[in-house]
């Protein structure tokens, strides 16, 4: 079976529906791999097309199948054409699409400025974190915390030092215009790189977390603990995204503790996750935060939650970080 054979028996609602991923696709719908308060995701009226008006990606189903996989370009055409009913008898010939991971060899993003005192303190009161925790993201070495503008407004940005993936919130702490969601992924991105993987290769034990305000939450709790010399943040940035295939073995053998969400969409991807990790042998449990109050009283959520957490729930922290 060629490849456009198999495109004209698979189409993008058809893998929406076999790869399990949440919502449902229309002219106008939410993203399946991000969170997305307001729809800016659309799939033709035909079901060849897709695009993601938010982050840029767009392509036909091959280039989702990709896009929801983290594959290589080829062997996300292989996963295509078995899933359509056929046999790849030879490799076919990639195509190149602004869509395709394989086409963007060179990082997505130029360097950017580390941040200014007064923007590194200003990000520690918005997320409620220490200000260590924002200059040790910030440190060159890290790479995890970048500052600028975007979209005229002063931002924070997480990446890290391969730049293949980043996503920018508002200093102010509002929403984007436009998209309705405070968090935004940079055109171009490889969405299932996590953020963090090759600065961390080294280190006996990863934080996995979600979303740019658990990874400073994380750094805020590894200072606190003083185990920067053996734990590292590496986060995902979003509940929807598959671990890409080329991060995958710098996981083996590694102590990871997930750091999920509290929903539904955070117990799956955690259980999707380590699913993911328990093939090339990493050590692999998760953080449990359900029943955990922050100050106010309300129930935490998250990772960045646990930053202010109820005095009397504090004793529940003890023994947050992996061994």
């Amino acid at each position: 079976m060629t490849l456009a054979d198999a495109k004209a028996r698979l189409s993008i609602p058809a893998l929406w529906t076999r790869l399990e991923l949440p919502g449902k696709p229309t002219k106008s719908c939410k993203s399946p791999f991000r969170e997305d308060r307001h729809a800016s995701f659309s799939v033709s009226a035909d079901g060849g097309l897709f695009n993601d008006f938010a982050t840029g990606e767009a392509g036909d189903a091959v280039d989702f199948l990709q896009v929801a996989t983290g594959l290589s370009r080829e062997a996300a055409c292989r996963k295509f054409i078995e899933m359509a009913g056929g046999r790849c008898e030879a490799p076919p010939m990639p195509q190149r699409t602004p869509a395709a991971p394989q086409a963007r060899q060179k990082p997505i993003l130029p360097d950017m400025r580390r941040g200014t005192a007064a923007e590194l303190e200003a990000l520690a009161r918005l997320r409620n974190v220490s200000l260590a925790a924002c200059l040790l993201a910030s440190h060159d070495a890290v790479g995890l915390l970048r500052m600028d503008t975007w979209k005229e407004r002063a931002a924070w940005i997480v990446t890290d030092n391969e730049r293949l993936n980043a996503q920018a919130r508002r200093l102010d702490g509002q929403r984007w215009e436009g998209i309705g969601a405070k968090a935004q992924t940079l055109p171009g991105s490889w969405a299932s790189w996590p953020l963090g993987i090759k600065a961390g290769a080294h280190y006996p034990a990863f934080l996995l977390c979600e979303g740019g305000p658990d990874l400073l939450a994380a750094l805020h709790f590894i200072h606190k603990a003083g185990a920067e010399a053996t734990h590292f943040p590496v986060a995902m940035l979003g509940a929807s995204q598959r671990i890409h295939t080329d991060a995958l073995p710098v996981f083996a053998g590694k102590r990871v503790r997930i750091m999920p969400h509290t929903d539904e969409a955070g117990r799956e991807a955690a259980e999707r996750w380590a699913a993911h990790l328990a093939t090339v042998g990493a050590d692999v449990d998760c953080a449990d935060f359900s029943g955990l109050r922050k100050a106010d009283g309300a129930p935490i959520g998250d990772l960045n939650d646990c930053t202010s957490i109820h005095p009397e729930d504090e004793k529940e922290l003890e023994g947050l970080l992996p061994t």
